[in-house]
């Protein structure tokens, strides 16, 4: 079974190469028939992956005795590998028509795009198999460097400066979980996943204290991708300059590589007993809900759109964070169902700005008033993910929250059980409060601003429409999700 792990790895990866290297096609339909037919086959290799990868690992390559690159899909593995291929494909087919618009840059820079966005493909999936520390890291770095050609990808000054600041922000964090990595060799029995943890209890004792602070980096240093506070200015910088499909990845995904990384550091390799009840735990969820609040409140005095949605990926990743940070079962079941459905919602919605404004060039939400009556299916879309992202039933995030919320009443946590609970429904207030009066003055106006004789485009159309059902369709049929996390989370904690 070496192969289906290493196909949906390798081949786009050896497609994005293609694209790079080869000529300007005189067709274009040349480079999008070459790229979905790649993004299909890997999506369709990774679900294959899914269904039959039952324990299965292989050692690539050793750094050295100790530090083998090892993939072992495990099943949280799995599943983020199967959001990513939903997500990519979706905003990957969402991009032919979108990059067609007079806004992006044409030729070269084009096939540069898709050439890239093949191989971040592959080392997702890639993030998502890695077996032990050392593996993921080399793919969380590699997710880094390969997704910043994405941002920078019109070569404007604003994007330029952009992508550096993601490149020195995301190397810092992954700085930081590099060096707990020396100390994880030094007190652990493994670097390879294992549910509990590998600290060698004999090393550790007496060292308690400094392996604290060494947990405490790791987790700051993941949470650098995931735009936890104080460390979050990346994204609300590069999100906005970056193309709408870019945008939506990062969003959708991107940030969830820091979220994987903080559950492979605290439940697979600390272990959730040697952090709970300690300063790192307190101080972790302090940060996650000053993040939580702070992302809504910026997000709401926001007016450029695909600003604002940044500044929402911030307060609603830490909903996710705060999850993992209560170290209980409900609660990281939540943050994981969170996990999937935000990277549905806010792909959804950072295609819709897309959309918006590739068919009227308005990038403000105050410009947006009638924009209904052009657009009717994107803004009923805009409105179904919207309520999703707020929390209203029988939407997806409505069921997530819910179990966030439960799970922390659960903890018993000091002050903790009922502050946050009350933080993320101050958040969804927030968030109900910078979306849907884009929903109402976009279809009750009163004088609307005129727009271009412009129809939907029904190639942009397509996945919207897909993602915003799966935004709706996750809570009224969650079960099976919710079972398959279950079983995750049973066997972490």
């Amino acid at each position: 079974m070496i192969y289906t792990m290493l196909f949906p790895i390798l081949f786009p990866i050896a497609a994005g190469f293609f694209l790079l290297v080869m000529k300007e096609p005189e067709n274009r339909n040349i480079l999008i028939g070459i790229t979905g037919t790649a993004l299909l086959i890997t999506g369709i290799s990774a679900v294959y992956a899914l269904f039959h990868i039952d324990g299965e690992a292989v050692i690539l390559f050793r750094f050295a005795v100790t530090l083998p690159i090892y993939l072992k899909p495990d099943n949280i593995g799995l599943l983020f590998v199967i959001v990513v291929a939903a997500v990519w494909i979706l905003a990957g087919f969402f991009s032919f028509f979108y990059m067609e618009s007079h806004h992006e840059k044409r030729g070269e820079g084009e096939k540069r795009f898709y050439g890239f966005y093949l191989i971040e493909f592959g080392i997702l999936v890639g993030l998502g198999f890695a077996g032990n520390m050392i593996t993921f890291y080399v793919f969380y770095e590699l997710m880094t460097l390969l997704s910043m050609p994405l941002v920078i990808h019109t070569r404007s000054r604003e994007s330029v400066m952009a992508a550096l600041k993601y490149l020195f922000y995301s190397f810092c964090g992954a700085y930081m979980a590099l060096f707990g990595l020396y100390f994880l060799c030094r007190y652990g029995n493994t670097l390879t996943f294992t549910a509990g943890g590998v600290l060698d209890k004999a090393m550790i004792s007496g060292n308690e204290n400094l392996l604290l602070i060494i947990a405490f980096i790791m987790i700051i240093g993941f949470s650098v991708k995931a735009g936890m506070f104080p460390l979050h200015a990346w994204l609300p910088t590069a999100h906005p300059v970056a193309p709408a499909p870019a945008s939506a990845v990062l969003s959708a995904v991107i940030v969830k590589g820091g979220v994987l990384g903080m559950i492979r550091t605290v439940y697979y390799m600390f272990g959730a007993d040697f952090i709970r009840g300690t300063w790192v735990q307190e101080v972790w969820l302090i940060l996650t809900l000053i993040t939580v609040f702070m992302g809504s409140m910026l997000a709401y005095r926001e007016k450029m759109l695909k600003k604002r949605l940044a500044y929402s990926t911030v307060s609603q990743v830490s909903y996710i964070l705060f999850g993992l940070a209560l170290l209980q079962p409900v609660a990281l079941e939540g943050a994981i169902l969170h996990m999937v459905f935000h990277a549905f919602i806010k792909c959804a919605l950072f295609l819709i700005a897309g959309a918006i404004i590739r068919q009227t060039g308005k990038t403000r939400t105050d410009e947006l008033r009638g924009i209904g009556r052009e657009m009717p299916i994107t803004m009923w879309c805009f409105t179904f993910a919207s309520l999703a992202l707020i929390g209203i039933p029988p939407t997806s995030g409505f069921i997530s929250k819910w179990y966030l919320a439960s799970g922390a009443l659960d903890s018993g946590m000091n002050v903790f059980y009922w502050l946050g609970p009350v933080i993320l429904l101050i958040s969804a207030l927030l968030t109900a409060g910078y979306l849907l009066p884009l929903t109402m003055k976009g279809f009750f106006p009163g004088e609307s601003y005129g727009y271009p004789e412009k129809k939907e485009s029904v190639s942009m159309l397509v996945p919207i429409v897909i993602l915003s059902g799966l935004a709706v369709g996750f809570g009224i049929w969650p079960n099976p999700l919710i079972e398959y996390i279950s079983g995750i989370v049973s066997g972490i904690l």
